[in-house]
């Protein structure tokens, strides 16, 4: 007989999504829920121009476990994908198929074909990202998913932005903010955050050669770490009641907080001159660095603020409104206005590069700042200094410094025009309605977030690009502005049909209303608006489905990884609020970073991680699944992926569970499903034949654990503790094996009452823990579901685990579950003893003696723990707990080893040789030793019933060993010796 050889885990689940596919499995657990009573949970749209990494994996398996439990919590939970299909991540791959380097270009290629080339690029992944999700096994509704780029999104996207400007709540400003000079347009603040990176910079103190005031002749000494903007200076500022010293260095005066000294001389012979206030020096007046921008109107004086310290530097703090927010509310108040000379792409302007051309430092189209290329502008810049004596000192400082988080380029403080949503003005509300949320983990609430809400500034939302939801901004040569909401306003204003609502579409439409022409603004949206706009622009509210997105929202769930605490998480909040007066969700789960097994970041280019699909191939998607799910990186923990750990936890756990199954199905045969089992006793026909105080201790006890097992994880699974409800699944199924299953093989040999009760059991406790594990382990769950039910077979009376409700809680028999807990630490105790001794377990022993503080062990669990032990007798007395064995090994009791090894190698060879149950064999035992003989005289019957052998023979041995067992069954023949 040929043994079928087993199915992987792997293989078995290729198998279940195609019998999901078929039997419209997701289809119908939607379909099978009252469409009254919802559970909605929000998906942020990923972009599509990219394969999906672990991180979206993590993300992907909690959107995929809270709706399952919910689904069988008896909620409708619909699960439609989105795709994130505007921004720079397009515009960059379309730009480097293009060779289009800056906006210029692009304008010249054509803003039409070149938004045309973004949509027909923005999917491009989809269909490998389809692959992903489904052989994850989550399910999602990827066939009717919205896109940021449909009509009917972006219209709800302007509704929302008209509903903000009759709110009062936006605003058009110039304010100093971070831009990316690659991509030539702003970010948000929640955008920079994401980008920070240690770099080392040059920093500078500059000698600024006072032409007037009490010290006229000296020079002012101020530092500045961002060299680049020093051209750029207007005004010097120093703090009024801060004590400034004069020193003397080689005939040279120069002025810095007396303070500061130490640390601005570094060891230089300086002899003090005089003391004087900041208030003294203020309104003396100096030479400009650069004598190119001399002529600007107010500047090049030293004036008073408060906001400078002695922390750092000279005390004497140079001032650039053009390029840092203090400085430009300084220049306000001085009514200086800010010299730019850096433009937006990052480079000097014309008449800056005509003067340091002309002194020898040719700086024309060079980046201030490039990715890993930091200091070559400041390089430059000192130099120049040096060159005009005006440079003091430098040195290199290591700092954190803010980067495009989709290109990767340093970024530039720069004040420039934007629209704004109001935000720092709305902070005590957004922090209040943050209270309702419930946080996984629970200090992300007034951590991470509540520190970014804190202190949330005003949201620029405007970008200098292309592909994006153009501002539905129109406005007149007088600055009169008209904020369009709709489709038919758009058409009634203009009088000129839209089908899309895209940059070079409406940029051509003009609105002529009470005698003035409005024309678009140029700009187009952060994508980040539209990423927290998308539970309403999703069903195109408020055009439609009004009913349906007032009843799910708030949302009941979401799940992203903590980086999106200034990103998405920050976005659907500020706008729930400012539109609707309450937070976008009610509960989020937020995980960690999954970095790569050495601790860095996973990267391609290293292949430093091991691809998603294969590992999945290897292991399983279940095998993924729980590694991820019961590790802390759903606690918002870093995560070293670890292929060997996913190996570990499908040997631990699903090739155990798989195990028990197929025990299981081994003696199904006998298994009359008229019987069942639950938390009241055994029934059938829905008639109680035994109460559950009546069933076998080991049955009680197994069911005891699952229930315990089922209520701990319910409660988890309540609190969205998700690394909580997966770990207590493993701990049962380690009970289930090496306790119950271990200790039911006997019972399952011998026809009976005991093996219908135990078979009965063991289907009961099966079928409701595959329900159990249906979130976390969905394939394995099916498996193990229909396996019982035989559903593969043609039966389809159920059709899918996926499809059940969740069980009900019931009661726990804790006395058992305590008791067993004392008969398993004495055998543990009793098993070490034997080891320390030497004594194998198959060795029976004559007796053993246990003290506990009770000083009684019911029969039942005597019988459990001799055993599991294998002794004869046990004998108990009150004390402190202690195990002792009787080590004495009779002639009789070493027989007694020799029958547990003739079994134990037989029934080796019957696994190994593909048996079942059905299958008898005869059995040849050969022995020259008179004490075989004798063993078998007195352990015929238990070798019979324990190998399932019609006969056995005994006869001599011809080899040098000492025992060999002999069987067969049909015409093959099968030998071990011993």
């Amino acid at each position: 007989m040929e043994a079928k050889k087993p199915t992987t885990h792997s293989e078995d689940e290729h198998r279940i999504l195609s019998y999901w596919k078929e039997h419209r499995c997701f289809e119908k657990s939607v379909e099978n829920r009252p469409e009254g009573d919802p559970y909605v949970f929000f998906d942020g749209p990923p972009f599509a121009t990219g394969l999906p990494h672990y991180g979206h994996i993590v993300a992907s398996v909690m959107k995929d476990v809270v709706p399952r439990y919910f689904t069988m919590r008896g909620k409708r939970v619909e699960r439609i994908w989105g795709w994130d299909c505007h921004g720079l991540p397009i515009e960059n791959i379309v730009q480097k198929k293009h060779d289009l380097k800056t906006s210029e270009e692009i304008e010249a290629f054509g803003v039409r074909e070149f938004n045309e080339a973004c949509r027909a690029d923005v999917l491009t992944y989809v269909d490998e990202w389809k692959k992903v999700v489904e052989r994850l096994g989550r399910w999602v509704d990827m066939d009717h998913a919205y896109h940021t780029m449909d009509f009917s999104f972006m219209e709800s996207v302007w509704w929302a932005l008209k509903e903000l400007w009759k709110k009062d709540r936006l605003y058009e400003g110039r304010k100093p903010m971070h831009i990316c000079p690659r991509c030539e347009t702003v970010l948000s603040n929640a955008e920079v955050g994401q980008g920070y990176a240690d770099v080392t910079d040059l920093t500078v103190t500059a000698k600024f050669k006072l032409t007037s005031g009490p010290q006229k002749g000296a020079f002012v000494l101020a530092w500045t770490t961002t060299p680049w903007t020093l051209p750029g200076n207007v005004l010097l500022a120093v703090h009024p009641s801060i004590e400034y010293v004069v020193v003397e260095i080689e005939g040279d005066r120069f002025i810095f907080a007396k303070d500061r000294m130490e640390a601005v001389l570094k060891g230089k012979e300086a002899k003090t001159i005089a003391t004087l206030t900041g208030s003294l020096l203020a309104k003396s007046t100096y030479e400009p660095l650069f004598p190119v921008f001399a002529d600007h109107p107010h500047a090049f004086r030293v004036v008073e603020a408060d906001f400078v310290t002695i922390e750092e530097g000279t005390g004497i703090v140079h001032i650039a409104p053009g390029f840092g927010e203090d400085d430009m509310e300084l220049g306000l108040r001085e009514d200086v206005d800010p010299i730019m000379h850096v433009s937006l792409n990052g480079t000097f302007v014309p008449e800056l590069v005509d003067h340091l051309n002309s002194e020898g430092f040719p700086l024309a189209g060079i980046p201030m700042k490039e990715k890993g290329v930091y200091d070559k502008v400041d390089v430059e810049i000192l130099r120049y200094l040096a060159k005009k004596g005006l440079l003091f000192s430098k040195e290199k400082v290591k700092h954190p410094y803010p980067h495009c988080w989709r290109c990767d380029t340093p970024l530039l403080n720069y004040a420039t025009n934007s629209w704004f949503i109001k935000v720092a003005s709305e902070r005590e509300r957004l922090l209040l309605t943050n209270r309702e949320i419930q946080w996984v983990p629970e200090h992300m609430k007034d951590g991470r977030f509540g520190n970014w809400l804190s202190g949330a500034r005003d949201w620029a939302i405007s970008r200098s690009r292309f592909w994006g939801t153009p501002l539905p901004f129109w406005k007149s040569e007088d600055g009169d502005v008209l904020v369009i909401g709709s489709k038919q306003e758009l058409e009634e204003l203009s009088g000129i049909a839209v089908t899309d609502l895209h940059k070079h579409i409406v940029d051509d439409i003009r609105i002529r209303k009470d005698g003035k022409e409005y024309r678009r603004v140029p700009e187009v949206l952060d994508c980040w608006f539209e990423s927290g706009a998308m539970p309403f622009a999703q069903l195109h509210y408020p055009f439609e489905h009004q009913e349906q997105f007032d009843a799910g929202f708030p949302a009941e769930f979401i799940a992203e990884g903590q980086d999106q605490t200034r990103g998405w998480f920050y976005t659907l909040h500020v706008l729930a609020n400012a539109l609707f007066g309450m937070p976008a969700f009610k509960h989020v789960v937020v995980n960690g970073i999954v970095l790569a097994e050495d601790g860095k970041k996973m990267s391609k280019r290293l292949k430093n991680y091991p691809d998603p699909m294969e590992v999945m191939e290897r292991h399983g998607a279940d095998a993924v699944r729980y590694y991820l799910m019961s590790g802390p990186v759903v606690h918002a923990e870093n995560l070293r992926f670890s292929e060997k750990d996913v190996n570990e936890v499908s040997k631990k756990f699903i090739t155990i569970f798989r195990n028990i199954l197929s025990f299981y199905e081994l003696y199904a045969s006998f298994d009359d499903k008229t019987y069942e089992v639950n938390a009241e006793g055994l029934f059938e026909d829905g008639m109680i034949l035994k109460k559950r105080s009546e069933l076998a201790i080991l049955d009680r006890w197994i069911l005891s654990r699952l229930y315990e097992t089922h209520q701990h994880e319910t409660e988890a699974m309540d609190r969205y503790d998700l690394q909580e409800a997966a770990r207590v699944l493993q701990s049962f199924v380690t009970d289930f094996s090496t306790w119950y299953v271990r200790r039911s093989r006997d019972r399952m040999k011998v026809e009976g009452s005991d093996r219908v009760e135990a078979l009965a059991t063991m289907r009961s406790v099966l079928e409701f823990f595959a329900k159990m594990m249906a979130p976390f382990l969905p394939f394995l769950a099916e498996l193990i579901y229909q396996s019982v039910h035989h559903h593969f077979s043609g039966e389809e009376e159920h059709l899918s685990v996926h499809l059940e409700l969740w069980p009900e809680i019931q009661s726990v028999e804790q006395e058992i579950l305590t008791a067993m807990g004392e008969a398993r630490a004495m055998v543990s105790r009793a098993l070490d003893l034997r080891e320390e001794a030497g004594i194998p377990v198959k060795q029976a022993l004559q007796s053993m003696m246990v003290t506990l503080p009770s000083g009684t062990v019911l029969e039942a669990y005597r019988t459990v723990i001799c055993d599991e032990v294998n002794v004869k007798e046990m004998t108990v007395q009150s004390g402190e707990l202690a195990v002792a064995l009787d080590t004495t090994i009779t002639p009789a009791l070493r027989r007694e080893g020799m029958c547990r090894d003739v079994v134990r190698h037989v029934n080796q060879l019957r696994k190994e040789s593909g048996l079942t149950i059905a299958d008898r064999i005869q059995l040849r035992i050969n022995s020259n030793s008179e004490e075989g003989q004798m063993m078998l005289r007195e352990h015929e019957a238990t070798i019979l019933s324990a190998t399932l052998a019609d006969s056995i023979e005994m006869g001599p041995l011809s080899s040098a060993m000492e025992h060999q067992t002999t069987f067969k069954t049909g015409e093959q023949e099968f030998s071990v010796g011993f």
